[in-house]
């Protein structure tokens, strides 16, 4: 996800929209929008798009800033969790590597992936590593000695 494409999402999944998060944050809507497009010189400070994040409750901005820097974004687990969550979540992860398998087949069957499938396998590709990263979180949560993870 491309930094201005999650300003956007946050902007999109906030209650109230353009409006809202602007008087969230204090400004109008025409200078959020500056902002956000860049325009008359104004960018968004990073302190405004983590207040987005915050505002909007998502993880947008972390998971572009991630991706831009050739990572992956994982939120850590914030409660314990028991041994059918994990498989829960190997369901998850082959269902996820089942959405990537299909995707890659239709989007090579002409012989060239476009710009639009490329952005749509690097998605999923981001969502598989974060279910992997979140598998092996939870499985050292429930496996490993509380002195073995620090």
């Amino acid at each position: 996800m491309e930094i201005k494409r999650s300003y956007l999402a946050m902007i999109r999944e906030y209650p109230g929209g353009w409006d809202a998060m602007a008087a969230a944050l204090g400004m109008s809507r025409s200078a959020l929008e500056n902002r956000i497009y860049e325009r008359k010189g104004q960018s968004v400070l990073v302190e405004t798009a983590l207040q987005m994040q915050q505002f909007s409750n998502s993880t947008h901005f972390a998971e572009a800033v991630a991706q831009v820097s050739g990572g992956v974004f994982m939120k850590l687990p914030s409660h314990n969790y028991d041994r059918d969550e994990l498989l829960s979540k190997f369901n998850e992860l082959y269902a996820e590597l089942g959405n990537l398998s299909m995707k890659f087949k239709t989007s090579i069957e002409d012989g060239e992936i476009d710009r639009r499938e490329r952005d749509e396998l690097t998605d999923i590709g981001q969502h598989v590593h974060r279910t992997v990263e979140e598998l092996l979180a939870l499985t050292f949560q429930i496996y490993c000695r509380p002195d073995s993870l620090k």
